[in-house]
């Protein structure tokens, strides 16, 4: 499976005696040059599995529907199977296993071929687009070999990593590297961007396996790789374990994911704001909109407090904070360091879900009205967060519009985000409704929209 950036998307025990910073060194003779990665492949390989997912596609042809084709010729839909390879990595010993998200998606068949070639059907526990993560369950009646996260997250740039994988389904495979950079956030292929950028060769079907450090530890998730041409040009990403288990406990505990939302808008500090604020160079993410009631007004954040770590992890964009606050589970406590009137303090914050419905609340417009035929749905933070929309909009959206209906006739687009009708601003579907309600009958309608980014006000006419 190939996704490109051009993105060419990539794959993918016991513990050896960790070796601390003070202790790591540059080979300095012949027999130091020589030592082997062997010990720790013989320990995490076989935690990294095979993952096949099989799915059944309907393929439509020019004469679709056609009667006069289909009576000489039968039906013009025909079934095409598209099976699919990844790898997987084992981190529980009662066969929970952790792969990506574009391995499974979409998938009617699982299949777990582990390394000594023993096949297992397989159920999918949790798939989740944002992390592009999955949760795989096996059942087996024997512990198998786990690898085990790196509880310490203390990698640097320049550590020997191993990825391990399937590459191009010729059979697990392990490359080395370096870590080649940390918290990149300009990638560009989740949500939740803060990836181990790696020089280890992965390339298409090492998706979902694992990043392993030299303590035999799984530090990422090979998920993708940047390539022109299809192939490993040493320019490979790993979502950190941070996130891996994260996602892996959700599956586990509630069987799906509720994220944590900080309540916050932050931007990043340029070198002006930096000046401006007394910084001795542009760091952390400046508090540019607090979300009335949230955690973090609640834990006493202020407008134009500048956060420069959050549990001691320094970040210097909202996506770092917001990767870092999403690693806590509903109901932990994370401590932000911020910087105020050139003090730091430390703040503890809630991680509670975002207000509002993930699902959004949902009204199908009838009546005499130039919105009839059209779905709205309530705009809240937690609905905005799934849907990739600004958190702090509020509102009402439109959702969907029918063929032939009075709002299609108007001009409704789903996105459009409906500001007043009648010149009374529209906040909630409950204000529309009893808008709706007091002009029903009436022939002209001022409407005030707004549409990706741009505000527009027409008076409809019935």
């Amino acid at each position: 499976m190939i996704r490109t950036l051009s993105l060419a998307l990539a794959a993918s025990a016991t513990l050896i005696a960790p070796v601390s910073a003070q202790d790591q060194a540059v080979p300095e003779t012949q027999a130091q040059v020589q030592l082997s990665f062997a010990p720790v492949v013989r320990q995490a390989a076989p935690a990294v599995v095979n993952v096949y997912s099989r799915r059944v596609i309907a393929q439509r042809t020019p004469f679709a529907g056609d009667p006069f084709f289909e009576r000489f010729f039968g039906p013009q839909v025909r079934e095409r199977e598209v099976n699919s390879l990844g790898s997987g990595v084992i981190v529980d010993a009662s066969g929970v296993i952790v792969t990506n998200n574009h391995v499974v998606q979409g998938a009617q068949d699982l299949r777990v071929v582990l390394s000594d070639r023993r096949e297992f059907e397989a159920e999918l526990l949790l798939a989740d687009e944002r992390t592009d993560l999955a949760v795989l369950k096996i059942s087996t009646d024997e512990a198998l070999p786990v690898l085990p996260y790196d509880d310490a997250g203390d990698s640097e740039v320049g550590d020997l990593v191993l990825a391990i994988g399937n590459p191009f389904g010729v059979g697990q495979t392990v490359t080395s590297g370096i870590v080649s950079a940390l918290a990149r956030t300009d990638v560009g292929i989740s949500d939740y961007a803060f990836f181990i950028q790696t020089d280890a060769a992965v390339n298409p079907g090492n998706s979902g396996g694992a990043l392993v450090d030299m303590d035999g530890q799984l530090i990422g998730v090979n998920t993708a790789i940047f390539s022109r041409s299809g192939g490993s040009n040493g320019i490979g990403f790993a979502i950190p374990s941070e996130m891996v288990r994260t996602v892996v406990e959700a599956a586990l505990v509630d069987g799906e994911i509720i994220r944590p939302w900080l309540g916050a808008r932050l931007q990043p500090v340029t070198q002006d704001l930096a000046s401006s604020l007394g910084l001795d160079r542009p760091r952390g993410a400046i508090v540019a909109d607090l979300w009335d009631g949230g955690a973090a007004d609640r834990a006493g954040l202020e407008q134009g407090d500048v956060v420069i770590a959050v549990d001691g992890v320094e970040v210097n964009d909202e996506i770092g904070a917001r990767f870092r606050f999403a690693t806590r589970m509903i109901g932990d406590r994370a401590q932000l360091t911020v910087l105020r009137d050139g003090r730091e303090r430390v703040l503890t914050v809630e991680a509670e879900p975002a207000p509002g419905a993930v699902e959004g609340a949902r009204m199908e417009i009838s009546g005499e009205n130039p919105f009839r035929g059209a779905e709205l749905v309530q705009l809240s933070p937690a609905f905005n967060e799934e849907n990739g929309i600004d958190p702090f909009q509020d509102g009402v959206l439109v959702s969907g519009v029918s063929r032939r209906s009075a709002a299609a006739y108007f001009g409704f687009r789903p996105g459009d985000r409906i500001l007043s009708v009648n010149d009374e601003r529209v906040e909630t579907l409950i204000d529309l409704n009893r808008i709706l309600r007091e002009l029903e009958g009436e022939k002209t309608w001022p409407v005030e929209i707004e549409r990706q980014g741009e505000r527009f006000s027409r008076t409809l006419s019935l």
